[in-house]
């Protein structure tokens, strides 16, 4: 941090990873407070989040003390991943089958365009002057939230049926009929929260629960006393606080939440463990220490504006192609990429103590930039399979896989530990570095790219044109079946 406008300090390594790092941190927590938070309803949490979001990124401006960064980096990265998760579920559960996916893939391509403007304007401005630009992006979402509408599940959940209808007439048009497809959302959500009443009364003995409702011990059905919608309001709120905090092992007990977050959270090992986090964050070091005629930062806009087209393309292809062969390919491609990369990696630094030893100092930049082009395309292979297949997909599933009695503690749950991987990956990369050398991580992450593409084949489901449970119209007799 040699470069300010108000006050010069400077950082070491291990203080430039815990920076990096502890936004990931942050982010864990974030994510498990947006699930809670969800239950408030998400255009809710997106507005009042975005601004202490873009505070963190003012204070980062004025720092003046590296535990200053440590802290703002943290507070950051738990608004970002509450906003995150929040918008995740919203795309998801506005949207319909045909353009769910490339709907979701546009929270990643946007997110790969503020990377492109973050490497572009990193080679020029000062870092308080990019984080004066960047504090303006949450209070572009604070007003941007403000013109759109709660999504239709979450108001059917709550007993607000008629904003629901408004909602939903909103999303889909003021001329297409929205009644069949409401009909099935308000009836699937009606035995989605029947059966999850049913199971928090059961483990309170049978009985009643102190919300106004009395459950029939005989046919398990609720019978609604007094006010229909205040009654409604205290249950849902009560609900979620049993299932998410009070009650969490009996939840994960259940076979329908368990095998998403396997799914969910194995994909995010894959997605944080194979360097593209690394590469987010130290790319610019990374080019540095690899290349020896390319400018670093030209290297880093390269690959920030090869990633944001290969996102745009997975939009494209998610809903056409499918989530399975996407992921099988990215995988495949992810392993090659960066076992190449690190063998390109071993040649060059080989070759750099074969010529010191050798005496030969004046010509290592001769010797190696010319194959510069090689680790670079490396790099870019590995950014195009990232950005088609698994760090879109991965979060595309977080909103897909878990029904919507579960989908507020999954998507926290997943969240939450898709940031715990990220901040060990980042963390960790400067420990890697030591002990196996830059080379010897990426072979390892390419390894653990490996482990992936098994994972996908044997575990992971194909979800492309399939309904989200409450706007199924065969949901309401999948979990009578399965009750």
């Amino acid at each position: 941090m040699k470069r300010g406008n108000y006050t010069h300090f400077s950082v070491n390594d291990q203080q430039v990873s815990w920076i990096a790092s502890l936004s990931l941190l942050g982010a864990l927590f974030g994510g498990m407070f947006g699930g809670l938070a969800m239950q408030y309803g998400r255009k809710r949490v997106l507005t009042l989040m975005s601004l202490p979001f873009s505070i963190s990124w003012i204070l980062t401006m004025f720092a003046k003390s590296v535990e200053t960064m440590f802290f703002t980096a943290f507070v950051g990265g738990f608004c970002c991943a509450i906003v995150s998760t929040v918008a995740q579920v919203y795309v998801s559960e506005i949207a319909s089958p045909d353009i769910r996916g490339f709907l979701s893939a546009i929270q990643k391509i946007a997110g790969h365009f503020g990377m492109l403007i973050s490497y572009l304007l990193g080679a020029y401005l000062d870092w308080r002057q990019l984080a004066m630009l960047i504090a303006m992006a949450p209070i572009m979402l604070f007003i941007s939230v403000i013109y759109i509408p709660e999504t239709p599940s979450f108001l059917v959940l709550r007993g607000c049926d008629d904003e629901a209808h408004r909602s939903l007439q909103w999303l889909r048009g003021p001329h297409k009929n929205v009644e069949l497809e409401l009909d099935t959302i308000r009836s699937n959500v009606r035995t989605t929260r029947m059966n999850l009443l049913n199971r928090i009364n059961t483990s309170t003995a049978n009985g009643a629960v102190g919300t106004g409702v009395t459950v029939d011990g005989a046919t398990g059905q609720s019978i609604p006393l007094g006010d229909h919608r205040r009654g409604l309001r205290y249950y849902i709120e009560m609900i979620s606080f049993e299932a998410i905090v009070s009650n969490v092992k009996s939840v994960l007990r259940n076979a329908r939440l368990v095998k998403p977050i396997l799914i969910t959270c194995g994909l995010m090992i894959f997605q944080r463990f194979t360097g593209a986090s690394s590469f987010n964050f130290y790319a610019v070091t990374i080019f540095r220490k690899t290349f020896a005629g390319m400018n670093p930062h030209g290297a880093a806009i390269a690959v920030g504006f090869v990633q944001l087209l290969a996102s745009m393309l997975s939009g494209l292809l998610i809903d056409t192609v499918g989530r399975i062969p996407l992921l099988i390919v990215s995988s495949i491609f992810m392993s090659l990429a960066l076992a190449g990369f690190g063998s390109c990696v071993y040649y060059g630094e080989t070759s750099k103590m074969l010529i010191a030893e050798g005496g030969v100092l004046s010509d290592v930049s001769m010797a190696t930039g010319q194959n510069d082009w090689i680790p670079l395309l490396c790099v870019l292979v590995f950014t195009v399979a990232f950005a088609l297949g698994i760090s879109p997909i991965s979060w595309l599933l977080v909103g897909e896989l878990f029904p919507l009695e579960y989908r507020a503690v999954g998507s926290s749950i997943a969240t939450s530990f898709s940031y715990f991987c990220a901040f060990l990956s980042v963390k960790t990369f400067v420990d890697f570095q030591s002990f196996l050398g830059l080379h010897g991580t990426f072979w390892l992450y390419a390894c653990i790219s490996c482990v992936g593409l098994f994972f996908v084949i044997m575990v992971v489901p194909e979800t492309k044109g399939r309904d989200l449970e409450e706007m199924d119209p065969r949901y309401v007799r999948t979990l009578t079946i399965n009750r």
